[in-house]
């Protein structure tokens, strides 16, 4: 008799399977499209607003702060009312904040709608990478992940065209009424894309879990004889949800810990130079227009950064993928600080892209795989919520450097600090991480008990 985990991980890259990947990946890279805009809006701002550094720190760390908790507040409530449901909400949320945003009249009250933006962005991220992992096969759950990681690329690089493009003949206003499309596409979301099944058992919800499984079969065309019929899923118990003190009991303590040094140290590396490298360039001489070519042409080596992890992952483990990823990412922040020529800023700046995209998909992928099904989207809420205090101060810490050491030392003592940051998670990663390789989601809930 099999259960309803057996019967996923039996199934093949299904028609329904494809249509999640892609439905919730295209929020997934309209999420992408609001954070890449803030590095072009933020230098654009900036001149038309006469902000100093300060405020423009400020105005990068209201969104940060809102997905530290729209992650922590999500999580619980994607544990509780279902993985769908929240990513529906969020998209809605940020959607409709972007839009208010590109209606401020003075600085608070972009302050005011950048924090509900983040609220929503944050919220969407942990349930939609909770979602796919439970749909996923565990022999392909990883590289799906990434591979719906790898829409924050397009994303991007959408925003770095909108930057580009759009931001110097149309205004910052622009950006942000762009970004409003998610709160129109919620509703596509709401209609086409299922609940996860593995949720829906542990909430006691067997039929509808039932259906959907069956469904998926149906078109992967398995039948199952009567003496390996499928598990009644009914006289399953509900699952305890998860509280947050739980995540630091002793059967998750390692895990939790783990996860919360690489989402810290991701999101501040990360946000420390994607958000400030187009006024970083203008500040070295380069002219605007030139800063967001110059960012366009990064965006583009986010892709095989992704793909490259996505590969991989499935073939050597999570571990080595992460711990070789941020050292790479280290080397390319050390080389790009340090480069003069406009080749050399080009070549290492898509190295620091590639190698610190690659890594972000492996974080999704392995964060969901580390906690059982009652905790999974509590669990990695509340590591990326943890994160996100990494987003929210590197765009105080980075000007704060930056300032100090002048303009020339500054910007090398800038990407000297982002060095270390990356090379410690990866450190953390080789020593104390656990690979999830080819381990099922239940027998993860197992080990945990």
């Amino acid at each position: 008799m099999l259960t309803i985990a057996q019967r996923i991980d039996k199934l093949s890259y299904t028609p329904t399977l494809k249509k999640i990947l892609l439905l919730v990946g295209i929020g997934w890279m309209f999420d992408a499209m609001d954070q890449g805009m803030v590095s072009g809006v933020i230098a654009a701002i900036g001149r038309d607003w006469a902000l100093t550094t300060t405020q423009l720190g400020l105005l990068g760390s209201a969104g940060m702060l809102g997905m530290a908790l729209g992650a922590a507040l999500s999580g619980i409530a994607a544990d509780k009312w279902g993985r769908r449901t929240i990513i529906m909400w969020t998209l809605v949320i940020y959607g409709a904040a972007s839009a208010l945003a590109g209606f401020s009249v003075n600085f608070p009250m972009l302050l005011v709608f950048r924090f509900l933006t983040g609220f929503g962005l944050g919220g969407e991220l942990p349930a939609a990478s909770t979602l796919v992992s439970e749909y996923s096969p565990t022999r392909i759950r990883g590289r799906n992940v990434i591979f719906l990681e790898s829409f924050w690329a397009w994303g991007w690089i959408a925003a770095a065209l909108v930057a580009y493009l759009v931001i110097p003949v149309y205004g910052w206003r622009m950006a942000f009424w762009i970004g409003a499309l998610p709160a129109f596409f919620a509703a596509i979301l709401r209609k086409a894309v299922p609940e996860s099944p593995r949720f829906l058992e542990s909430v006691g919800r067997a039929d509808e879990a039932e259906a959907l499984v069956g469904k998926m079969e149906r078109e992967a065309g398995i039948t199952y004889g009567p003496e390996e019929g499928a598990l009644e899923t009914q006289d399953q118990p509900i699952a305890r949800r998860t509280s947050f003190s739980d995540l630091w009991s002793r059967p998750f303590i390692k895990s939790t810990a783990v996860l919360w040094v690489i989402w810290f140290g991701i999101n501040f590396g990360y946000y420390g130079f994607v958000l400030w490298t187009p006024s970083l360039l203008m500040s070295q001489g380069f002219g605007m227009v030139k800063s967001f070519e110059f960012t366009l042409i990064m965006c583009l080596a986010q892709l095989p950064g992704y793909f490259s992890a996505a590969y991989l992952v499935e073939k050597i483990g999570r571990k080595p993928v992460l711990t070789i990823y941020f050292l790479g990412t280290a080397i390319a922040a050390w080389l790009f600080g340090h480069a003069g020529a406009v080749n050399e800023i080009i070549i290492f700046g898509c190295l620091l892209y590639f190698f610190s995209l690659g890594a972000w998909g492996c974080v999704y992928a392995y964060t969901p795989e580390v906690y059982p099904t009652s905790a999974r989207a509590s669990g990695s809420g509340w590591a990326a919520a943890f994160g996100r205090i990494g987003a929210f101060i590197a765009p105080f810490v980075v000007p704060f450097v930056y300032n100090y050491f002048g303009t020339e030392k500054g910007y090398v003592y800038v990407f000297i600090m982002l060095t270390a940051v990356f090379a410690l998670v990866a450190l953390v990663v080789a020593v104390f991480g656990k690979e999830t390789m080819g381990v099922s989601l239940e027998e993860i809930s197992e080990a945990n008990r």
